[in-house]
């Protein structure tokens, strides 16, 4: 409301508002690269045990017989005729080279598991971190286990980042968290074991946490109500961009640690860029820091080209304008409060569920593309593209059916796609691939919706506490969402249900949350209280009438 005109002041459509999308689409663009990485660098190729008659070149010399032959002697036969993953013959069982043997005389003698290590397929990839460190047969449960510790980086750095930037601002924390992303992911490829290697990407998920969710907040801090969507939109179609650049650059990275470097890298050059970024105007005035506002605002106006505005702009205009804000500031507000007040428990407590079930079975989902399709190249940027039209769609469906119908009905229409799988067979994979594209391209409309939607819910000085709050229990869904997976060898339907279920029970929750749309940006718990009371006729319009003659 009153910092709207602020802005309108100062210039809220120009040089600036460009530069700032600019610089905060860099580090989004590589997102999804470091969340969904180890969809190529944690793939697990095709293995066998490791054979001394097999493997080793002298004995294979000796043997004077092909590969085949001797692969048949060395691995018994799989369910479907191809060799075993996880055991091997104790000897050789050269009687298999006779043609007249039952096929069932092998199953008498003796195995072991891989006591000696495992042959890998390289044909796919040169390297991963599952051929580095063996994360197969009675290892397999590493893999998962992994990515679960990555979630839970991102579990505890949202809620860290989400306290630290409402006490010490948006500014600092995004760039503290772009270089601990660019040395942790860097130093992961010298990693000497995979618990070492573990506790990299812990780190790289902690600072994660805190670049999208600073991000996110500085850019809709800085934008008048009327383009918040499309900001927000432009925001998302950067992740999905992210995601089809991955799938290119794993097509032509296929060594991990290469991988790992390119996607690592660029971080440092976006440390150095993000310095010029101005502190949220928002929260400064919140936390009564009037005079740094000020600077701020006058910062804005110059690289405008506001020239009156950077001139008549004085502390005594910003004090006249922002009297309730600045009275706010003298009131100390913490976690508890948004469950103590009415006005934010009924809020937080729906997004919390629907955050968790939203990111559960989308986690579930997109980490798994190996047992989506045989060509996870072409999946992943199938997933991008996808992706990108359901979020550029999105502000069309915002501007016709708001906030809470879009968010319920895409939600619900990914769980459906999810289910919907179940009951299509193994054998027919272009049906699959099509419902787990349809799926993706939902859960990408929801997030979009849902990124812009949590930031109207909640008040400035608040914000970003709620935030953190809501991206703990996010990322306790992408945490429980790789975990549930173990369970697939005895429960082998509960992954899929849940993953399906979640989203659409879920949906009905925001029936406890208001419709924000059209509404100005709250910086106070008193100007959420107001946004209750009926509205006058055009009172929507207010903002954008306002800052257009302001700007004009």
């Amino acid at each position: 409301m009153a910092f709207a005109e602020l802005l309108g002041l100062v210039g809220d459509r120009g040089r600036f508002q460009t530069l700032q999308i600019i610089t905060l689409l860099l580090p989004s663009v590589l997102v999804p690269s470091h969340l969904l990485l180890e969809n190529f660098t944690a793939a697990s190729p095709g293995h066998r045990c490791w054979a001394p008659t097999l493997d080793n070149s002298s004995s294979r010399v000796l043997s004077n017989l092909s590969l085949e032959a001797l692969l048949n002697v060395s691995i018994p036969p799989g369910p479907h005729g191809v060799p075993q993953t996880c055991r091997r013959f104790q000897r050789p069982q050269w009687q298999l080279l006779d043609p007249n043997t039952p096929a069932a005389n092998w199953s008498e003698a003796a195995t072991e598991p891989c006591v000696d290590g495992w042959v890998y397929d390289h044909s796919t990839f040169t390297s991963t971190t599952v051929t580095q460190w063996n994360l197969v047969c009675q290892f397999e449960h590493l893999k998962p286990l992994g990515q679960s510790i990555y979630m839970v980086g991102i579990l505890l750095g949202s809620t860290v980042w989400g306290l630290l930037s409402d006490r010490f601002g948006r500014k600092l924390p995004l760039s503290w968290c772009c270089l601990q992303m660019a040395l942790s992911s860097t130093s992961a490829i010298f990693a000497p074991s995979f618990l070492v290697y573990c506790g990299l990407r812990f780190l790289d998920a902690f600072a994660l946490a805190g670049v999208i969710m600073v991000s996110t907040t500085l850019m809709v801090e800085w934008t008048t109500t009327p383009r918040r969507t499309v900001a927000v939109a432009i925001l998302g179609c950067t992740y999905s961009t992210g995601q089809m650049a991955l799938g290119g650059l794993a097509f032509a990275l296929r060594d991990w640690r290469v991988l790992q470097l390119t996607t690592a890298v660029p971080f440092f050059a976006i440390f150095l860029a993000s310095w010029w970024l101005p502190e949220s105007a928002r929260w400064l005035i919140t936390m009564g820091k009037s005079d740094r506002a000020l600077q701020e605002l006058k910062k804005v106006a110059r690289i405008n080209g506001h020239k009156e505005a950077y001139k008549t702009l004085t502390i005594e205009v910003l004090t006249s304008s922002m009297q309730e804000e600045l009275a706010s500031a003298q009131t100390s507000l913490s976690v508890l409060d948004l469950f103590r007040l009415p006005v934010l428990r009924r809020r937080i407590s729906g997004l919390v569920v629907v955050t968790f079930s939203l990111t559960f079975a989308y986690y579930g989902l997109v980490l798994d593309l190996q047992n989506l399709g045989s060509d996870i190249f072409l999946l992943q940027v199938l997933f991008g593209v996808v992706d990108f039209l359901g979020r550029a769609a999105t502000p069309l469906l915002l501007k016709v059916f708001g906030r809470r119908l879009t968010l319920a009905s895409t939600n619900s229409l990914a769980g459906v796609s999810i289910l919907a799988n179940v009951l299509v067979p193994q054998d027919l994979q272009l049906l699959r691939l099509v419902l787990a594209v349809l799926g993706k391209g939902c859960f990408g409309m929801s997030l979009t919706c849902y990124a812009l939607y949590r930031m109207e819910l909640f008040p400035t000085s608040l914000r970003m506490t709620a935030e953190g709050l809501l991206f703990t229990a996010s990322r306790l869904g992408g945490v429980m969402g790789p975990l549930i997976k173990m369970t697939r060898q005895t429960l082998p339907l509960l992954p899929p249900l849940s993953y399906g279920v979640m989203p659409i029970a879920s949906s009905f929750l925001l029936l406890l949350v208001p419709e924000t749309q059209g509404l100005p940006l709250p910086d106070t718990v008193q100007s959420l209280e107001r946004q209750k009371k009926p509205k006058p006729a055009g009172g929507d319009q207010q903002e954008v009438v306002s800052t257009d003659s302001t700007r004009l």
